[in-house]
């Protein structure tokens, strides 16, 4: 059995890591701001916060795994998420499971390419696991668009997606974490298939049983719309850039890496909207 710390462990890929953890037999430490937060089930809580080094190495010590991701709030991650790779260093961590963007390796400018390269740089075993877009950003970001208005309201064009479910990311990142070792790699993990917003709707629509369609926005409509409705320009920018990717046809690629780690196929789009209906109905 490991000691494996959770970051980000109330968000959607971090709950994802500390459930598979829990269910594999492993001790998970949820390091969180919060230590009275709704926490996945066996998890314990500690106090940690990317702001504050003082909570790094109390969260760490003992520590054989440790999931590190860049809260969304943080973009200097030379200032505050390297600094956790150190704490890793001194604390004797295992191995450290990064949560990557897929092509992070081939742009620099990035946040998430600066802490690859602090962990490339180190003796640490490291994975870093480079995802595509998550099919729960539909069932989150985009939920009250669908269910409301039925309509997936991106600036995508007719690009395509190799959309990835953040469950399959962190039962990978539990594996990973649990098996050890001084494997120093990169996985990049995405579905099954690439899927443009069409498709998206269709599957929704068939789901759902009502017609959804995609609105197929430009990115200065969508920027205009979501500003409208009182969402922060940086959460505005970043959602117009990530869409914009995919516009661009830069999106698409698939890989065997998330099926060979986990044993099975990744979860299909249509399965992972089965799962997640209640939040269109």
């Amino acid at each position: 059995m490991a000691r494996i710390v959770v970051t980000g462990a109330t968000g959607t890929v971090g709950r994802a890591v500390a459930e598979r953890a829990v269910a594999d037999g492993h001790e998970v430490v949820a390091a969180v701001r919060n230590v009275e937060a709704d926490l996945p089930d066996g998890a314990r809580a500690v106090a940690f916060d990317f702001t504050r080094p003082e909570t790094f190495a109390p969260a760490l010590a003992g520590a054989d795994g440790l999931f590190l991701l860049r809260p969304p709030a943080i973009s200097d991650a030379a200032r505050f998420v390297n600094p956790v790779v150190d704490a890793a260093e001194a604390a004797g961590v295992g191995h450290v499971a990064f949560l990557s963007v897929l092509g992070a390796e081939r742009n620099p400018l990035l946040p998430h390419r600066a802490t690859e390269k602090r962990l490339e740089a180190s003796p640490l075993g490291y994975t870093l696991l480079r995802a595509s877009n998550f099919m729960q950003n539909l069932a989150e970001q985009n939920a009250a668009e669908i269910r409301e208005r039925d309509t997936v309201f991106v600036p995508a064009g007719d690009g395509r997606v190799s959309y990835v479910d953040a469950r399959d990311v962190g039962e990978a990142a539990a594996l990973v974490l649990g098996a050890g070792g001084p494997a120093q790699r990169a996985l990049d993990l995405t579905g099954p298939t690439a899927i443009d917003h069409f498709e998206v709707a269709h599957v929704l629509s068939d789901v759902l049983g009502r017609r959804i369609d995609y609105a197929r926005p430009g990115a200065l409509a969508f920027a205009w719309r979501k500003l409208g409705e009182g969402e922060p320009l940086p959460f505005v920018l970043v959602m117009t850039g990530i869409y914009t990717v995919a516009r661009l046809g830069l999106a698409a690629r698939v890989t065997d890496d998330l099926a060979a780690l986990l044993g099975r196929p990744a979860t299909s789009f249509a399965t992972f909207a089965a799962d997640y209906r209640a939040a269109w109905a």
